[in-house]
C-alpha cells in the first residue's frame, strides 16, 4: 500500500458517510497489542495477524457480513430485526413446512397519542411495546421471533398450539403498562382529547393493542405476500373490537 497505510484507509472509510458501514478486517504482520487496539479504535470490525489461516479468515468474513446485514436491517428505534429479516424468517418457515402462526401486532389510538403527547413520548410507547413482545420471547411464552415492521407495527412468529395464549399474554401485558404513558389527569379520565383525521376534536380511549393471527393449522400458507395480506385483514378486524384484542383466522380454505 504505497500511498496510505491500512489504518489510514480504515479511518478514511469510517469518515465517509457512504462507506462508513462497510465491513473492514485488518490483516497485519504486526500483532502487537497496541496495533490491534489502534485498528479497532479506528473502527475495524476485526484484526487478524499474518500469516492467515484461510478457513479462519473465511469464517470471520461470513460472521462479519451476517452481523453487518443484521445491523443495517435492524429498526433504529427498537433494534429489533426489520423487514428483510422478517420476510426471510417467514419464507424459511413456510418452505420448511413446519407449524407456523404469524401475529401481526398494531397499536390502537397511536396517532391521537402522538398528536397529543408528541413524537418523543410516542417513541417511548414504541419501545415499551417492543419490550412487551421481547419479554414474551424470553419468557418462553410460545414466541420464536419478534420483528419491527415500522412505526407501531410489529410481527411475532409462533405456532398454532401457542398462538392464542401468546396473543392474550401480549394484550394483558400491554394493558398493564398502557396507563403509564399518560398524565394523571388523562389516566383518571380514561381518555385523551385530540383531533381526529378530519381535524375534529374528540375524546380517544387509552392506547390498546390489536393482533391479527394467520396460521397453517387449517389452511396452507404459501409465502410472505399472502401472509402479509391475511395479517393486515385480520388486524383490521381486531381493531374494530373495544380495547386490546386479537382475531384468529378460522377459515379453512
Amino acid at each position: 500500500m504505497p500511498r496510505l497505510t491500512g489504518f489510514q484507509v480504515c479511518e478514511a472509510l469510517r469518515q465517509d458517510p457512504l462507506l462508513e458501514n462497510l465491513p473492514v478486517i485488518i490483516l497485519s504482520a504486526s500483532g502487537t497489542r497496541d496495533s490491534k487496539v489502534a485498528g479497532l479504535d479506528l473502527g475495524a470490525d476485526d484484526f487478524i495477524t499474518k500469516p492467515v489461516d484461510v478457513r479462519e479468515l473465511l469464517a470471520r468474513i461470513r460472521m462479519i457480513l451476517k452481523r453487518s446485514r443484521q445491523g443495517l436491517d435492524a429498526n433504529p428505534l427498537t433494534r429489533l430485526p426489520g423487514n428483510l429479516a422478517i420476510e426471510s424468517r417467514v419464507e424459511r418457515a413456510v418452505a420448511d413446512g413446519r407449524p407456523l402462526a404469524v401475529l401481526y401486532v398494531d397499536l390502537n389510538q397511536f396517532k391521537a397519542y402522538n398528536d397529543a403527547y408528541g413524537y418523543e413520548e410516542g417513541d417511548r410507547v414504541i419501545k415499551g411495546t417492543a419490550r412487551v413482545l421481547v419479554d414474551q420471547l424470553r419468557a418462553g411464552a410460545g414466541a420464536s421471533f419478534v420483528g419491527h415492521i415500522g412505526g407501531d407495527d410489529f410481527i411475532v412468529l409462533s405456532t398454532p398450539d401457542n398462538m392464542e395464549a401468546l396473543a392474550q399474554k401480549i394484550c394483558d401485558s400491554f394493558d398493564k403498562i398502557s396507563p403509564s404513558f399518560y398524565s394523571e389527569e388523562d389516566r383518571k379520565r380514561g381518555s385523551i382529547v385530540a383531533k381526529d383525521r378530519q381535524g375534529h376534536t374528540r375524546e380517544f380511549p387509552l392506547l390498546s393493542i390489536s393482533i391479527g393471527i394467520c396460521h397453517n393449522r387449517e389452511r396452507q400458507l404459501t409465502g410472505f405476500a399472502q401472509i402479509s395480506h391475511l395479517g393486515a385483514e385480520l388486524k383490521k378486524v381486531a381493531k374494530g373490537k373495544p380495547g386490546s384484542a386479537y382475531v384468529v383466522d378460522r377459515r379453512k380454505d
